[in-house]
């Protein structure tokens, strides 16, 4: 038994963090030195309610109890004691989306996700007005298809927020967001560190013939960055995350962040030149910038840093959900053959199995769109393996187009930054499941973006020890360090992580492919159009 983690547990010093993923919650608890000390976790499943992605309040809080409960569990076990008292608390979760309420804070249509992309006219019209990209999934773009649909519930929306957003809400009964989640909600201006005053006003005119009885600054939570005050656990709030009344209340919480942002602190990416690339269900790229973009792009979004510097975001929908289907059909056939099945034991021999393929896959084909996918122009997706009689097709070349189709989309966003912004980025860092097999993805990405790719030991914790290691820059910052130094000298000291550097031999294949890639685009959208 570590005897230190248990009274730092006992004394009240822990921090915790969680994160609703799209598929896990998951919750960690972190020691003095932000080290992860024990962990639970929930996984859940977003449905097709009325044909939007959505998750139902009542499997948001069970979820959220029941990961809690896991921690508690897994405490008690590796420590023999219970969580009565937290140093801090930080939540975070996925971007974006919508989640409307009325004056009694109940949620007036079900929770719209990210993955939703109903909102095309609307994302349109606004990137017009704004001459800013907006993105389908922003939380303006859904409420003004609202509005454009005429939607009878508009009209009592009293309050706007994001998940991350409402967990919180609901906590501290502090209506508050941390700015980069705040930046996928409408544009922020990095200069004020708030919603772009020009374009909350371009879009109050806009609204104005309808004659809604709020305005939009009315409705969307207070802008902070980290650091800031953003409340403390309430009496309620304790109950709510732990019902058996075990936690007491009153610890301090951080502004909640979108778990873009998170990403960003747990591979020590906030610092302009760096940047990450999460990639798991759904897959995104950041790269902080030194200047704004020379104009708008429609696969690049404009974000934020946890503490307000500007971002550029390319977020595809899709990312590793077909390989592990795939991967699942293996697996099946492993136990017809009864054979017994090591999972991680399966995905690593698959996976460095594809760095015998091809540069250039051999001339297969893997589109991975299990949903639409914006930046290249998809509602819907079909996922789809494409080959000629004439391709090489053999297992290594099989895994490695799958490999290399799961951040195809990924790379044609990131090259408007490389190629045509000429964008410098002195770290990349990778994190998530499709690095988990050591120097594989980190390869395929390397030859995709042409650039060396850092992995950390600790990136496997992801956005719950990002959000905690926010909570703890609030209560353990003395100093006064900014973000970044805070990271560099106190988090991470120094430690960069393992990088693989791109072959020019794989560099020259994956432009082969996604060339090919590109022109086949056509037949996945026949895909769609025609099953």
């Amino acid at each position: 038994m570590n005897q230190n983690a248990k009274q730092i547990i006992e004394s009240g010093r822990a921090i915790l963090g969680i994160e609703f993923g799209s598929t896990r919650i998951k919750a960690i608890l972190i020691d003095d030195n932000n080290k992860p000390i024990a962990q639970g976790d929930y996984e859940w499943e977003n449905q097709l309610v009325d044909g939007l992605w959505t998750y139902s309040i009542d499997e948001i809080w069970h979820g959220l109890q029941t990961c809690y409960a896991e921690l508690r569990k897994a405490v008690k076990s590796q420590y023999d004691c219970d969580i009565v008292s937290l140093a801090a608390i930080g939540f975070s979760a996925m971007m974006h989306g919508y989640m409307a309420f009325n004056e009694k804070q109940e949620i007036l249509v079900p929770f719209r996700t990210w993955r939703n992309t109903n909102t095309g006219k609307a994302a349109a019209e606004l990137s017009k007005l704004f001459n800013y990209n907006i993105p389908l999934r922003w939380s303006i773009s859904h409420l003004y298809q609202c509005v454009l649909e005429d939607a009878a519930h508009v009209k009592d929306i009293k309050y706007l927020t994001t998940l991350a957003g409402y967990i919180h809400w609901q906590l501290t009964g502090q209506f508050v967001l941390g700015v980069g989640d705040a930046s996928g909600m409408i544009p922020v201006d990095p200069a004020t560190k708030t919603y772009d005053a020009t374009m909350v006003q371009k879009f109050d005119q806009l609204v104005a013939p309808k004659g809604y009885p709020w305005h939009l600054l009315d409705i969307l939570p207070r802008v902070l960055v980290a650091g800031q005050d953003a409340g403390t656990l309430t009496a309620e709030g304790a109950k709510c995350l732990d019902p058996t009344g075990t936690l007491k209340p009153g610890c301090p919480l951080c502004p909640p962040e979108g778990d873009a942002g998170t990403g960003m602190v747990a591979t020590n990416a906030v610092k302009q030149r760096t940047g990450n690339v999460s990639a798991g269900t759904s897959s995104f790229s950041m790269i902080v910038l030194e200047k704004p973009l020379s104009k708008p792009y429609e696969m690049i979004d404009m974000v934020t840093t946890p503490d307000g510097s500007l971002v550029a975001m390319v977020h595809c929908n899709n990312c590793t959900s077909d390989i592990n289907a795939w991967v699942g059909l293996f697996k099946e056939y492993q136990q017809l053959l009864g054979v017994q099945v090591d999972m991680n034991q399966l995905y690593g021999s698959l996976f460095n199995k594809a760095l015998e393929g091809d540069a250039d896959c051999g001339g297969l084909m893997a589109y991975n769109y299990v949903s639409g996918e914006p930046v290249t122009g998809l509602a819907e997706g079909r996922p789809m393996f494409i080959r000629s009689a004439n391709d090489k097709f053999n297992l290594a070349n099989f895994m490695r187009a799958h490999l290399y189709g799961a951040i195809g989309v990924l790379k044609i966003g990131n090259d408007i930054l490389l190629k045509e912004e000429k964008i410098k980025v002195d770290r990349l860092t990778g994190h998530g499941g499709y690095f988990k097999t050591p120097g594989v993805g980190q390869r395929m990405l390397a030859a995709a973006l042409n650039t060396p790719i850092s992995v950390m030991e600790t990136a496997g914790e992801g956005g719950a020890w990002g959000i905690a290691l926010l909570a703890g820059y609030q209560t353990r910052n003395p100093k006064g360090l900014s973000l970044e130094d805070y990271l560099e000298q106190v988090v991470f000291a120094g430690n960069s992580g393992t990088s693989v550097a791109p072959t020019a031999a794989d560099v020259e294949g994956f432009e082969k492919y996604i060339e090919n890639y590109k022109r086949c685009l056509p037949v996945e959208q026949a895909a769609v159009d025609h099953k």
